[in-house]
């Protein structure tokens, strides 16, 4: 190219703000827009998803390798893993898949698919941990209390309420780093709280938030107070 010649201008994807391509200038002007709050909403949607596409495979490789050390060293989910068999369950590296997911959601539970880690939304190997005891602790629900997964909020909320409060994700270190929650009263069950009220109002059965709260406050008192298997909150 010579001295008088500009560089293109980056093709911008409609009016995102987002620019495709994996070259250096797209990489870049992703970057400071993204930085700079140059780019909209449905632009950093647009971002993510080909960050996560162009990831994909170191992202399920990690997923993995956290996976595979934490069934073998990770005291909450050793103890799981053994309760759950108790139960003559049996969750291990073969149904306890890492995946690329396009929800925000780090993690799920089905009972004839065992557990999904969606590799692209963990960020270390301490949300892997969370992630895996949050849903061993559905896994147990569901064998020890014969959780009604599709028509039956009040199961549903009970079994959320459980996971956030004995997974360890709703400890004050955690929730101050990625949350940015400063409080140090009640802030344990108000992140329980509303992790529980989310998943529920995403729940077909759920009319809305409003709905999704009142079935979490009818159970709350039960639920969050029973710790099984654990004699009390471990994390």
């Amino acid at each position: 190219m010579s001295g008088d010649e500009k560089s293109p201008s980056p093709e911008i994807q409609g009016d995102s703000n987002f620019v495709p391509g994996d070259d250096f200038t797209a990489k870049w002007t992703n970057y400071f827009r993204l930085a700079f709050g140059r780019m909209t909403d449905d632009g950093y949607r647009q971002w993510k998803k080909a960050r996560d596409l162009r990831n994909d495979a170191s992202d399920c490789a990690k997923c993995e390798k956290d996976r595979d050390y934490l069934l073998n060293y990770s005291p909450i989910i050793r103890f799981m893993r053994q309760n759950i068999n108790k139960l003559g369950g049996d969750l291990h590296s073969g149904n306890i898949r890492c995946r690329r997911c396009d929800t925000r959601q780090s993690g799920g539970f089905e009972p004839s698919y065992g557990i999904v880690l969606c590799a692209n939304e963990l960020r270390d190997q301490g949300h892997v941990e969370d992630t895996i005891a949050h849903e061993m602790i559905h896994a147990y629900d569901h064998l020890r209390f014969q959780v009604q997964w599709t028509d039956n909020l009040r199961h549903a909320a009970c079994t959320e309420i459980r996971a956030s409060a004995l997974s360890g994700e709703c400890r004050w270190v955690r929730e101050f780093f990625t949350k940015g929650q400063y409080k140090f009263t009640q802030q344990f069950q108000e992140c329980i709280r509303r992790r529980a009220t989310i998943s529920v109002a995403n729940r077909p059965e759920c009319k809305d938030d409003v709905h999704a709260a009142k079935v979490v406050n009818e159970v709350w008192d039960s639920c969050f107070n029973d710790t099984r298997p654990f004699d009390e909150v471990y994390r």
